[in-house]
C-alpha cells in the first residue's frame, strides 16, 4: 500500500480552556483552500455552541474513528479530521485507517450561536489531551468555539509552529472518493425515535460478529419493525446492511443527547452485502457513520468511480462544473445544469469525477452534494488506482482487441499475462468477463481492470475513428499495477 507523509503545521495545539465561567474550546487549522486562496491557518468560526455536550461528543466520535482501524487492528491510525465551512455550517470529517469506516459531524445553523461561518477546509488538530478534556466537559456552561487562530495567534503566526507527520495512504484518498459515490445512491430506509434508537444501539456488540465457515465475518441485516429493529442474518426484503456491527461503537458517545436515529441504504442489494449509512440527530447537529459492506473491505477498493474516471467526457465536464462551484453547504444540480449548459446526468457524472480529488462530498440527509475541497493531494487517488493504472496498462500495450459485430454485438478479447479474457456487454451496458474478478463480484464493485480497458478502447475509437479493431492509447501507464494480477 503506497503512502506519503503529510506533514500538518499548527499554530499551537488545540485545547479547551475556561474562563469567565465559560469554555473555551480552540481548534488550530493547518493548511488549506478558501475563496480567497491557500491559507497556511484559515479562520472559518469563532462563537457559540448551542448544544456544548452534544458537540464535544460528537467531535470525539469523529476523531475516534480518525484514529481507528477497526480491521487488522494491531496497527493504529491518527489522521487529524478535515473540518469544511460552508456559510452556514460546519462539517467535521474523518476516515478509519483501515477505510471501512467515513465520519461525518455536521453542526447546522442552529447548532452555531451568535457567529459568522466562513468557507473552506482545512484539517483541524484533535490531540490527546484536547480528546480528554473534552470527555470530562459536562454541565450546561457555555462552550465558545474557535476554529483557526485567533486575532493573538494571527499576529505571530511567524513564531514556533507544532507540526504533525501523518502517513497518508493513497487507499485513504480513494475511500473519501468512493463513499460519496456510493452514499448517493442511498435512500432513507428506517427512522427511529430517540428512545428507540438509544435502545437498539446499546444492544449492538461492541466486539467482531462470529466468523462464517469461510473466515469472515457473518452479515448482520436489521429490518423495520414499527418504530425500532428487528435484527436478522438473512437479507429479506426491505432489509438493511449492518456490516461488523461493532464499528458502530464511536456512536456510543452522543447517546444521552440523541433524538433519532436514521438508516440509509440503497434501494436493492440481491442478497449481496452493502454499505449503509448511520446517522445520529443531536440537537443541531448530526453525526453520521457510513460502514463498507464488510469490515474487511475497505471503501478504497469499491470501484465506483472508475467508470467516470474512464471518460474523457466526464473530465472536460468536471473542469467546467468546477469553475461553478462556491463553497454551497448544498449543491443544486437543476442550477448547476442551467447555469453550465450540461445535462442533469452529465453535471452528477462531472461531480463523481470531482468526488474523485476530494473536491465535492455526499449528504443522503440533505440528498444533495457540497463543496469541500481536501487539503491533500488527492488527484493520487486517480492517477495511482490499481484497477484504473491496470487498464491503462492494457491498453497501452495493445491487449484490448474489440471485435466486429459479426463476432456479435458488444464483444472483446483482452490478453492478460498468458491470459485472454472475453468481455461481453451485459444487460443495462454493464460489461461483463470472465475473469475471477467478475465471478465473484458481478459488478457489484464496479469494474474488472479488463472491462475497463475495453470501455476506454471503445471511447478511443469514437474520437479517432480508427480502421482497425486493435486499438491502444498512450495513457499513462503503471507497470507494477499491470504485473499486480487479474484480481485488481
Amino acid at each position: 500500500m503506497s503512502r506519503s507523509i503529510q506533514a500538518l503545521a499548527y499554530a499551537r495545539p488545540s485545547a479547551l480552556t475556561t474562563a469567565g465561567g465559560a469554555g473555551l474550546l480552540g481548534l488550530e487549522t493547518s493548511g488549506g483552500l478558501t475563496p480567497a486562496g491557500r491559507e497556511a491557518h484559515p479562520q472559518f468560526f469563532a462563537g457559540f455552541l448551542s448544544a456544548p455536550q452534544a458537540a464535544a461528543r460528537g467531535l470525539l466520535a469523529v476523531a475516534d474513528v480518525a484514529a481507528a482501524r477497526y480491521y487488522q487492528r494491531t496497527l493504529r491510525a491518527s489522521l487529524d479530521p478535515v473540518v469544511t465551512a460552508g456559510g452556514d455550517r460546519l462539517r467535521f470529517e474523518s476516515f478509519s485507517g483501515c477505510c471501512g469506516v467515513y465520519a461525518r459531524l455536521d453542526v447546522l445553523s442552529e447548532g452555531l450561536d451568535g457567529a459568522d461561518t466562513g468557507h473552506g477546509t482545512t484539517n483541524v488538530d484533535v490531540n490527546n489531551p484536547l480528546r480528554e478534556a473534552l470527555s470530562r466537559l459536562g454541565g450546561d456552561e457555555p462552550l465558545h468555539l474557535r476554529v483557526g487562530p485567533d486575532e493573538l495567534a494571527v499576529t505571530t503566526l511567524d513564531g514556533p509552529l507544532v507540526e504533525k507527520k501523518v502517513p497518508l495512504p493513497d487507499r485513504w484518498l480513494r475511500g473519501f472518493a468512493e463513499a460519496q459515490v456510493i452514499t448517493a445512491a442511498f435512500d432513507l430506509r428506517a427512522e427511529l425515535p430517540a428512545a428507540e434508537a438509544v435502545r437498539f444501539l446499546r444492544s449492538l456488540p461492541r466486539t467482531a460478529t462470529a466468523t462464517t465457515t469461510g473466515g469472515g465475518r457473518a452479515a448482520l441485516w436489521v429490518v423495520p419493525a414499527g418504530r425500532t429493529l428487528r435484527p436478522t442474518t438473512r437479507p429479506v426484503p426491505g432489509a438493511v446492511c449492518l456490516p461488523g456491527p461493532e464499528r458502530l461503537a464511536a456512536l456510543q458517545r452522543v447517546l444521552r443527547h440523541a433524538t433519532a436515529l436514521r438508516v440509509y441504504g440503497p434501494a436493492g442489494h440481491g442478497g449481496a452485502t452493502t454499505a449503509a449509512a448511520w446517522e445520529v440527530a443531536l440537537p443541531g447537529m448530526r453525526l453520521t457513520l457510513t460502514l463498507s459492506p464488510e469490515p474487511g473491505r475497505g471503501f478504497s477498493g469499491e470501484g465506483a468511480v472508475l467508470e467516470a474516471l474512464a471518460t474523457d467526457e466526464a473530465a472536460a465536464d468536471a473542469d467546467l462544473v468546477s469553475v461553478l462551484l462556491s463553497w454551497e453547504p448544498r449543491i443544486d444540480i437543476a442550477d448547476l445544469a442551467d447555469r453550465s449548459g450540461l445535462t442533469p446526468q452529465r453535471v452528477r457524472a462531472a461531480l463523481t469525477r470531482l468526488g474523485t480529488a476530494g473536491r465535492v462530498g455526499y449528504d443522503a440527509a440533505d440528498t444533495a452534494y457540497f463543496h469541500r475541497e481536501l487539503p491533500y493531494d488527492a488527484h493520487r487517488a486517480e492517477t495511482r488506482n490499481p484497477r484504473l493504472t491496470a487498464a491503462r496498462a492494457l491498453l497501452a500495450d495493445g491487449a484490448v482487441q474489440l471485435h466486429t459485430a459479426a463476432a456479435g454485438p458488444g464483444t472483446a478479447t483482452v490478453r492478460s499475462g498468458e491470459r485472454h479474457y472475453q468481455v461481453r456487454e451485459a444487460a443495462g451496458g454493464v460489461l461483463s468477463c470472465t475473469c475471477q474478478w467478475w465471478a465473484d463480484y458481478r459488478g457489484r464493485r464496479g469494474p474488472c481492470k479488463h472491462a475497463l480497458a475495453v470501455r476506454m478502447a471503445r471511447r478511443d475509437r469514437t474520437t479517432t475513428a480508427p480502421s482497425h479493431t486493435t486499438t491502444a492509447t498512450t495513457a499513462t501507464t503503471a507497470t507494477t499495477a499491470a504485473a499486480a494480477g487479474d484480481l485488481r
